[in-house]
């Protein structure tokens, strides 16, 4: 919309006009001064109408081409109308200007310095050809991709930053993607948080996963013996969830898979550890439905036994389902966004586990055993403190507790890591989806860790509490401490 008097109430008389109702509106000027967000319910004929005369009153977004970005000099005659004659040119060619200087009494009195914005590329050529006829210029920067844009068009300069991150993508989707995008801003905004640390936190944990692949790709590894045939692999990703792999001589389990966008790379990572190839898999079970834990389910032919509840969550594509934050902005949004940067493939061939029975460890209902070589592991159904549907695996005589995001050792994450962790805690305020069921989580199964270690003492064992992040650990003094050597993984190119 233009930024003058009365843009708004031209555009809610149109809405008014074929009854539509508005449930949300959101416009600040210090984001962006000529974008206006209306979410509105009415009919299909009516939404049809509304949109055809906002298009006609030349408000309707509904393309998010790469804008080009020029600044210049151009130097006027010092005479009256100059400025105005200049200014025809521009207006002409649909450009924005984003900045103008001049000062008569300055250094360079008959020097103007303009910053503009053009949706349409070929109006920059154009333009150009017609300035260069009639006045001296001198070219200081001319972008066509849209990473040099200034803020006042920030949602078109936001949208190209996206691109630049997941390639290529249709208006249509880039259009909702910013819609739900000011939806959360809106709402982070109203509890007093500023707004541009919203878009940049986004656009961040974008940044950070695809800078962390390839080549720039690491982990930091726990290889631990368990039986005389059982060894533990725990794999630290640049960002996200461990990886833990069970491997015997004859098949590998697997519990959580990372993030899609690091399948190449752990694959690698996998040969060189010896621990084969994806059919080398035989099991995979998947603690819950967050991206870092199941986003790279669906490369592995491996059928993944998981909760019901975590099926539903990557089914409805909202981490809150099942919880009593389900109908959350924050939550929904943050699973949409993270899922896609991360390029979610979750597991295609899944296998739900039943219904809990009469049996319980601690608090936690038993819903079955895994088992791999001479380890079998009871899958407990947590209370849905983190997710709806999040489980554990646990082994008293193995003394393994497997506690997916219910507690992890956090002094144990690098400052990278935590950096990375903190962009989800801004986002959903709580990564947790109810605060006081993981709290009582966390609780019990440190004191099924403490209860484990008493049990094992005559035998020389600890409790390796396996955590969604971090180093596995024992409790020492009351507190997480890592266990054993951390090694560092590096992929190396040729």
């Amino acid at each position: 919309m233009p930024d003058e008097p009365g843009s708004l109430e031209r555009a809610a008389n149109v809405i008014t006009k074929y009854d539509g109702n508005i449930n949300r509106i959101q416009y600040d000027r210090r984001i962006d001064p000529c974008t206006v967000f209306y979410e509105v319910t009415t009919t299909d004929a009516n939404y049809r109408k509304i949109t055809s005369d906002l298009e006609k009153l030349g408000y309707l977004q509904n393309s998010l081409q790469p804008a080009s970005f020029l600044k210049f000099f151009v130097h006027l005659p010092h005479t009256p109308g100059s400025l105005s004659r200049f200014l025809k040119y521009t207006t002409k060619s649909g450009a924005n200007i984003g900045f103008i200087d001049f000062d008569d009494t300055g250094r360079y009195p008959d020097r103007l310095t303009v910053s503009l914005n053009l949706e349409n590329p070929a109006a920059v050529d154009q333009l150009l050809d017609q300035l260069k006829s009639r006045y001296h210029l001198e070219i200081l920067e001319y972008d066509i991709t849209g990473k040099h844009l200034d803020d006042t068009i920030f949602y078109v300069r936001f949208a190209q930053e996206i691109r630049d991150l997941i390639g290529e993508s249709e208006n249509t989707f880039l259009l909702s993607f910013l819609a739900d995008t000011n939806h959360i801003a809106q709402e982070l905004m109203n509890r007093g948080n500023n707004p541009q640390q919203v878009f940049d936190s986004v656009l961040q944990t974008g940044r950070t996963l695809r800078a962390t692949t390839g080549k720039f790709f690491y982990a930091d590894i726990q290889k631990i013996s368990v039986t005389s045939s059982v060894d533990l692999f725990c794999f630290q990703l640049p960002c996200g969830g461990n990886i833990y792999v069970l491997t015997s001589e004859k098949e590998n389990l697997m519990i959580d898979t990372g993030y899609g966008i690091y399948h190449d790379d752990v694959r690698a990572m996998f040969l060189h550890y010896g621990l084969g190839d994806e059919d080398r898999f035989t099991q995979l079970v998947i603690s819950h439905a967050d991206a870092d834990h199941c986003g790279a389910g669906g490369f592995y032919s491996a059928g993944a036994l998981m909760h019901p509840g975590t099926r539903d969550i990557i089914k409805t594509n909202n981490r809150a389902y099942g919880s009593r934050s389900e109908h959350s902005i924050l939550e929904a949004f943050y699973t949409k966004m993270i899922n896609l940067f991360s390029r979610f493939c979750p597991p295609k061939k899944i296998h739900c586990l039943p219904p809990a029975g009469p049996e319980t460890c601690s608090i936690f209902p038993v819903l079955g055993t895994v088992t791999i070589g001479d380890i079998s592991l009871e899958i407990l159904e947590g209370l849905g403190g983190h997710t709806h549907g999040q489980i554990y695996l646990y082994s008293r005589n193995e003394g393994l507790l497997f506690t997916a995001d219910a507690v992890i050792n956090f002094s144990s994450l690098t400052p990278d890591r935590a950096a990375y962790n903190s962009l989800a805690d801004f986002l959903v305020t709580s990564v947790n989806v109810d605060s006081d069921l993981a709290r009582r989580e966390r609780k019990a199964l440190l004191e099924l860790a403490a209860d484990t270690d008493q049990y094992l003492s005559t035998k020389q064992k600890r409790c390796r509490i396996c955590g969604g992040h971090g180093a596995v650990s024992v409790v020492e003094n009351g507190k997480l401490a890592a266990f054993g050597d951390v090694i560092r993984y590096k992929q190396t190119y040729n």
